[in-house]
């Protein structure tokens, strides 16, 4: 069963990373360091956008609009954490 609990741990660890390296690559996107016409640069933010949309579109349906402010990817980090501290706590149950 730990083996279970560490693969899980596993899948939010990458998924935590994956939304911090969208969130980094939307900063410089917008700043204009990264630029979107350059295929790789493209091929990679595309991606990501397709990986994480339909999580933050759930998300945004039930938040607030606060206008231009997306706050989508830091709920979806809390509840990362969140859940890894769950399974974490409750790991001696399962054992």
């Amino acid at each position: 069963m730990t083996s279970l609990l560490q693969i899980l741990l596993l899948i939010l660890d990458i998924a935590q990373w994956i939304i911090i390296a969208h969130i980094i690559m939307s900063w410089l996107i917008n700043f204009q360091v990264l630029n979107l016409r350059q295929p790789i640069v493209s091929q990679i933010w595309y991606g990501i956008n397709r990986l994480l949309e339909p999580v933050y579109s759930r998300v945004r349906s039930v938040m607030p609009s606060l206008g231009g402010l997306d706050l989508a990817p830091l709920v979806v980090l809390l509840g990362i954490y969140a859940l890894r501290i769950i399974l974490i706590n409750n790991a001696a149950a399962f054992l």
